[in-house]
């Protein structure tokens, strides 16, 4: 085999190991080695070593090269961020950066590193601007997403980044606290998940009940103390094995308190409540396309459905109201929020339809109309139509009094008048359905609007929440398992940003 084509197979296996999550010592297994020698057998299987030292970090300095030229191109991104303790009682921070690229969004795993240091605001801020400067973002950083939590809130507050809170974790900490009222009932209902979870008796018994009554077989899903959904999923879970649980309780006399009749009919009311929040948390939570625009209008939906929920347990009413209460709270004036107006407006789906206040509209309109007069328009004329040929005008004497005054008629063009015209002429454009993507729309319209289509870069790559970064951290749990949980920081450091950035 020749040296090239050993190397190529050795960066397919190192890619294999970073987007599978495989352990290093993979390739000492013995039914691997045997399966690759099948396959090929002139190719030699790097070592352990080789591949953890050499190949992976040479695949590392690579992607992250390439990734790096991209993104120095983006002229506006949004940073993401999180931190994380593995089950090592390692701590560990993640920066992930959003941008639009050829008007498409596009995400990056900047870093995700060992943070020893104590989690000030100080020491947060101090890596967030180290990573923005090795990535040379620091000047277009237009927004920061981060959870609700004091200390990151102040680093971006230090750093002068404008910081959006996550919506996703915004809702969870609503959600959780509103699920307060239906404690006693979501506690039996927990009792009995793990009762099923710890007793093969029991689980054998559920799945023979399930299939005697014609359902299929579906094992009770248990809660995440941290993602309000797991209790949705729970909740949904033992509402559509509803019949073989009590079937299964009764049969085997289990030593857990059964849901009363009463009780299965709140948690079918909490779940229709709480059906809305779900979808909104999934629609917000993409990374492949815009999400920051849409978040005023689901916000102000889910504050309608909610309101208008028909429940009659008088447990489910509560919610209700807990839940109407805290949306009154933490939505107040969305309107005037810069983020959510200015990515609402520049948004074509929706534009001006998504406000209630007038005057919340004006001052943002203001805001778009004054960012737009400090772009440049780009001075590259737009491509010719397919088939179409341009003659280069000649220079003639004859023609030297008009091309005189074209010149000096471009110069003396007032860039906040320009800016006001394209606002007024953007908004005089039909909505396009809310199905379409935005960013297409923008790239047919670049040549109409060449100043508000630098000011829709850096408001439409801001995303809703946190969740890239935070689905970072579900990956770093899978790396660090049961084969290698004494993986070196340096060594997770490579294979999640490969993992997070190779496609």
């Amino acid at each position: 085999m020749t040296p090239s084509k050993q190397h190529s197979i050795d960066e397919e296996l190192a890619k294999m190991i970073a987007t599978d999550f495989q352990p290093f010592s993979i390739v000492e297994d013995r039914g691997f080695k045997s399966f690759v020698k099948t396959l090929n057998p002139t190719y030699t299987l790097p070592s352990r070593k080789t591949l953890s030292q050499t190949t992976i970090p040479k695949l590392y300095d690579t992607e992250r090269a390439l990734w790096q030229v991209r993104v120095k191109q983006a002229p506006s991104v949004c940073l993401t961020t999180d931190c994380w303790t593995s089950r090592t009682t390692c701590s560990f921070m993640a920066v992930s950066c959003h941008f639009i690229e050829n008007y498409k969004m596009t995400s990056c795993l900047l870093d995700c590193f060992e943070f020893t240091d104590r989690h000030t605001a100080e020491n947060l801020a101090e890596e967030l601007v180290r990573v923005a400067k090795e990535w040379q973002v620091e000047d277009i950083v237009v927004c920061c997403v981060s959870d609700n939590a004091a200390n990151i809130t102040k680093a971006i507050k230090i750093l002068k980044w404008t910081h959006h809170p996550c919506l996703a974790h915004t809702l969870n900490l609503m959600i959780r606290d509103a699920l307060k009222v239906v404690k006693p009932t979501l506690d039996k209902v927990k009792a009995v998940v793990e009762f099923f979870h710890k007793s093969t008796v029991a689980t054998q018994r559920l799945k023979s009940t399930q299939c005697q009554m014609g359902m299929p077989e579906l094992r009770p899903k248990q809660e995440c103390a941290t993602r309000w959904n797991s209790t949705f999923y729970m909740l949904k879970r033992i509402l559509e094995t509803k019949d073989a649980i009590i079937s299964t309780l009764a049969l085997i006399n289990a030593p857990v308190d059964a849901l009363c009749q009463e009780e299965w009919e709140l948690v079918k009311e909490v779940c229709t409540v709480l059906q809305p929040f779900e979808e909104v948390t999934v629609e917000i939570s993409a990374e492949s396309y815009v999400s920051a625009s849409k978040m005023l209008l689901l916000c102000k939906g889910l504050q309608r459905v909610t309101a208008q929920q028909t429940v009659t347990m008088q447990k489910g009413k509560e919610l209700v109201a807990a839940l109407c209460s805290a949306m009154d709270r933490k939505f107040l004036r969305m309107e005037y929020n810069t983020v959510h107006s200015e990515t609402t407006l520049l948004d074509p789906r929706f534009k001006k339809l998504a406000f209630n206040d007038n005057r919340a509209v004006d001052e943002a309109l203001q805001r778009i109309s004054a960012a737009a007069a400090r772009c440049t328009p780009s001075s590259q004329p737009a491509p010719p139509l397919e088939g179409q040929v341009f003659e280069e005008p000649q220079t003639s004497v004859v023609w030297r009094l008009f091309d005189e005054r074209a010149t000096g008629d471009a110069t003396r063009r007032n860039p906040t008048a320009d800016a006001i015209m394209e606002v007024r002429s953007y908004l005089e454009e039909p909505i396009i359905q809310r199905a379409e993507d935005p960013l297409s729309w923008w790239q047919a319209k670049a040549s109409v609007f060449p100043r508000l289509v630098k000011v829709m870069e850096g408001r439409l790559c801001i995303v809703a929440t946190s969740v890239p970064s935070e689905r970072i951290f579900s990956k770093t749990g899978q790396i660090i398992s049961e084969r290698r949980n004494r993986i070196s920081p340096s060594k997770l450091r490579h294979l999640i940003f490969l993992n997070a950035n190779l496609h």
